[in-house]
């Protein structure tokens, strides 16, 4: 999305700047707008009913060539609209968007050079086949909206078209064969839609493709071999859809490729050694296949790779001594379950300036290792390995580290010793052998960073600490301990909190309705402990709650009658002493 916007940003500049020149060099008046252009782009503005963006609202002037129209742009020599650029601000859930279909009255703007409607979020409807007589068209950009049916095949009748972007939509069929007519095409992205069928052997025609993002579709059949020949190819994206087969060779003789993902597949075979042939590869992700054989030694030649990803997959040992000179731009590798028995963390990973280091399920064996620069790193996951010991100097000098899994393994130590980075945003230790008290863990550690705590499946024990305010915790998981007490009336301090779970301890006493004030709840879980009294009437304002879970507590009363709490399946609140509403039994008086 960004690197199309940044196209048409700079196509648009050229395009000010030739009106520019050209009005400076002529009459110091642009002409009006043509009447059919302005009734066409009317008519698309009548079929919008909703518009929380504001800009057709622009739209009122009988010039919509005179700079007022915002999103419209005209050729200034012969008045006629040659671009309509209309998008969504950059902003994750900025609630600006249209409500509406494209109409097919945009077909008939004949002199239309760009077409960018993107972000608008509930623009439904087909793609209309008119945009065919749009011959003139070299940008069409309609990504993120929530366009639905197929692609009109008589987009292929377009023969200046440059880029063609319907990412994020609700597509489906295959892609039509016609698009292969379209030898101008350099950038093509069909992403997050339910496209299905192969990819179209007339494709094999798209010789200038820079750019290919097919992903997040139900594609399936092999990659087809003329891959290979798309020589200025620098980007190729085939991760999650369907595709089957081996990596075809012919692939690695793109020299000019700088990122391959091929994700979340069914491909089968080995990683051909021809790998260290892409010299500009600077990413590789083909995690989720069913890749088999051993690693390639021949990666150790990717000068400029530093985002290495081939987890779950068949990969087996040994694993290549990467020489020290080998992958020297590397900084986020992932090898997580594959059928690897590394033992220990390799020295040609421990020596590396890494930024991420994913071992999961790599039968990683005795004391957690070691890294020569662990200031650098940011992210790691070593669960589901074989790792025993304590953890007391584990984190010294991890100044920047975020995230960091260390789950199912067998780790023993006091938790109330532990020292964590201040700006750790994220930390599981769940199904371990930790033991203490989570008083001063929780206290040090409930900084403005922090958002994640996963101990459960532990034997920590004590209280259940009070919280204080400014916490950004959004998930507390301290299921499965031999927690005691009751829950701190200052859990309501945990404003961010969506996801809470203390079940399988030994809590006591009432739930607080101070719990009523967590508007972001989705997932809370009680269960199987030893909680009296009711359900506070104060959580038919948790209005966002997906999953809750009451059994097996000695608690009494009505249950809160209103969504969704009304609504949860029964067993939500069986074995308790006496509750009673909906879902269960009416209450008596």
């Amino acid at each position: 999305m960004q690197f199309f916007t940044w196209v048409l940003n700079l196509v648009l500049i050229f395009s000010i700047l030739s009106n520019f020149f050209s009005e400076s060099a002529s009459s110091p008046k642009p002409p009006i707008c043509s009447e059919q252009d302005r009734a066409s782009l009317l008519t698309f503005k009548a079929s919008i009913f909703k518009d929380t963006t504001d800009t057709l609202s622009s739209w009122i002037s009988r010039d919509c060539c005179d700079g007022g129209w915002e999103g419209v742009q005209c050729d200034a020599s012969t008045g006629r609209v040659n671009m309509l650029q209309i998008q969504s601000p950059d902003v994750k859930d900025s609630g600006s968007f249209m409500k509406g279909t494209l109409s097919p009255a945009l077909g008939n703007l004949h002199f239309l050079e760009v077409i960018m409607i993107s972000g608008m979020k509930h623009i439904t409807g087909p793609i209309p086949s008119s945009f065919s007589n749009l011959t003139n068209l070299k940008h069409l950009v309609l990504e993120d909206n929530s366009l639905g049916g197929c692609i009109p095949p008589s987009l292929g009748f377009l023969p200046l078209l440059e880029t063609l972007s319907l990412s994020g939509n609700h597509l489906k069929g295959q892609i039509p064969p016609t698009l292969g007519n379209l030898k101008n095409l350099v950038q093509v992205t069909v992403a997050r839609n339910f496209l299905s069928g192969s990819i179209p052997l007339s494709f094999k025609n798209l010789r200038n493709l820079n750019y290919l993002d097919l992903s997040y579709n139900l594609l399936s059949g092999p990659i087809p071999d003329f891959v290979g020949e798309f020589r200025n190819l620098t980007n190729l994206d085939l991760s999650y859809n369907l595709l089957t087969g081996n990596i075809p060779i012919s692939m690695f003789s793109l020299v000019n490729l700088v990122d391959l993902s091929m994700s979340y597949n069914k491909l089968t075979g080995n990683i051909p050694d021809q790998i260290g042939n892409l010299k500009s590869l600077t990413s590789l992700q083909l995690s989720g296949n069913q890749l088999t054989g051993h690693f390639p030694l021949s990666i150790s030649k990717l000068q400029k790779l530093w985002y290495l990803n081939v987890s779950r997959n068949g990969l087996s040992d040994p694993l290549p001594a990467i020489p020290v000179k080998g992958i020297p731009s590397l900084l986020s590798i992932d090898l997580s379950y594959n059928i690897l028995s590394l033992g220990s963390v390799p020295d040609w990973i421990r020596s590396k300036e890494l930024r991420d280091v994913h071992l999961a399920g790599c039968k990683l064996k005795g004391d957690l290792p070691r890294f020569v620069r662990p200031d650098t790193l940011s992210s790691i996951d070593l669960s589901d390995n074989f790792l025993v010991a304590g953890i007391s100097n584990f984190f010294t000098n991890m100044s920047s580290l975020q995230d960091v899994k260390l789950s199912n393994n067998q780790l023993r130590f006091d938790i109330s010793k532990i020292k964590l980075p201040s700006g750790l945003a994220s930390i599981d230790l769940h199904a371990n052998h930790l033991i203490g008290s989570l008083s001063s863990f929780i206290n040090n550690m409930t900084s403005s960073s922090l958002e994640v705590i996963d101990v459960s499946d532990n034997f920590i024990s004590g209280h259940i600490p009070e919280f204080v305010e400014g916490s950004s915790l959004k998930v507390l998981n301290l299921g499965s301990n031999n927690l005691s007490g009751s829950i701190p009336v200052s859990i309501s301090n945990l404003v961010e909190l969506e996801r809470l779970d203390i079940s399988r301890n030994n809590i006591l006493g009432n739930i607080p309705s101070s719990l009523g004030q967590l508007q972001n709840l989705q997932w809370l879980d009680v269960s199987i402990n030893g909680i009296t009294g009711q359900i506070p009437g104060s959580f038919s304002q948790i209005t966002s709650l997906k999953h809750a879970n009451f059994r097996t507590n000695r608690l009494c009363g009505e249950i809160p009658q209103t969504r969704p709490f009304n609504i949860f399946p029964q067993a939500a609140y069986a074995h308790n002493l006496c509750l009673c509403g909906k879902p269960l039994q009416p209450c008596k008086g």
